[in-house]
């Protein structure tokens, strides 16, 4: 089985080719702000970014008929359940729309399955950012009007649980873990015998503070903020995501630049680091709550578990709960393709999303 998989990042489209959970071809195909800057909206970044992709393939040889199926990550949708979906026309015209947000992991399925039609091949999406499987007591905060959502890093968690799982010698539906997603942003989750029964909103706002994204924050000082007349809604929300943390406080979401200031001698840049190290400790004891202590692992994974400092700290303060594992990086490329394999080999079965 050939699979072609597509991810579509802000500034990038990273393509590969996988034999089952083989890869035997990964590509990285960046895109200048110069490029992109005659596009209004993302949507409009379409058809430039099918002709990238397919002027790739050629070069290296590839056939479509070649391919047994397409996956992409998957964009902003309603809450789903996890799994593997096939595309179709209800999440095409979601993504379109930007119904549920604008973001350019939403061109993924929207372009797989143009390929996929144009070349008769079936074409999924894996644990979009949206998976939500939280129980209902989780989704309570002390305002009626809002309910926390699950907006988090699905598709390497999952992944990588699952591996955490094999290396246990069990299946994922046999342990609770708790998962810890170290990169931009950051999200903590409480997985519990195979479903994900709270996690925070690594996007908007909620959990530890991150390389740029602010966590969550004392209500009347936001409101001080936001009413203050110095900021637009624009200008509050890029302080939430893509201002906050660590590029809040030092001028830069780059956290090996922060560890050169440590070994300098920065203080300043040592009290946020490992403040960050603090909240993100603090929220896996949060998660060890809703398992009620029964936590077979503590799993970090992303690309700030590289960082030996970091994860010191956080072991420091959280092995007492239960073993810390390391799985450094994050692999969406293979998470994307096993999802597919698994439907492909009857393992699972491809899972239908529905507008509402």
């Amino acid at each position: 089985m050939r699979i072609l998989v597509i991810n579509p990042g802000s500034t990038s489209t990273k393509i590969a080719v996988f034999d089952e959970e083989k890869s035997v071809f990964e590509k990285t195909l960046r895109h200048s702000t110069e490029s992109l800057s005659s596009f209004t909206k993302i949507i409009d970044q379409y058809a430039f970014r099918v002709n990238i992709i397919l002027n790739e393939l050629t070069v290296n040889s590839f056939k479509f008929e070649d391919f047994t199926a397409i996956v992409a990550r998957g964009g902003l949708m309603h809450p789903i359940e996890s799994g593997t979906y096939i595309v179709n026309d209800d999440i095409v015209n979601d993504l379109k729309e930007g119904r549920y947000g604008e973001h350019a992991s939403n061109l993924g399925a929207i372009i797989a399955k143009a390929l996929g039609d144009k070349f008769s091949r079936p074409a999924y999406i894996v644990d979009p950012v949206v998976v939500d499987e939280m129980e209902p007591v989780a989704k309570f905060t002390g305002l009626k009007e809002i309910k926390r959502k699950s907006i988090w890093h699905a598709l390497n968690q999952k992944a990588i649980a699952r591996h955490a799982a094999r290396d246990f010698g069990k299946k994922y539906d046999e342990v609770n873990l708790i998962v810890v997603h170290l990169g931009g942003g950051i999200s903590i989750a409480a997985h519990q015998k195979g479903k994900t029964i709270d996690v925070n909103n690594a996007l908007n706002g909620d959990g530890p503070f991150a390389p740029e994204r602010s966590g969550g924050l004392p209500s009347i000082s936001v409101a001080d903020l936001c009413f203050s007349g110095k900021y637009t809604y624009e200008d509050v929300k890029k302080f939430f995501a893509g201002k906050g943390g660590i590029m809040s406080h030092l001028g830069t979401n780059n956290t090996i630049e922060v560890q050169q200031k440590i070994e300098a001698g920065d203080t300043y840049a040592k009290s946020v680091y490992e403040a960050m190290a603090y909240q993100v400790a603090k929220t896996v004891g949060e998660m060890a709550t809703v398992l009620m202590g029964k936590v077979d692992a503590i799993v970090l994974t992303g690309g700030l578990a590289h960082s030996e400092m970091l994860v010191n700290w956080i072991k420091k303060r959280t092995s007492w709960i239960a073993k810390v594992l390391v799985y450094p990086g994050e692999d969406e490329m293979q998470a994307l393709a096993e999802g597919v394999v698994r439907v492909l080999k009857g393992e699972e079965k491809e899972k239908i999303y529905e507008r509402i």
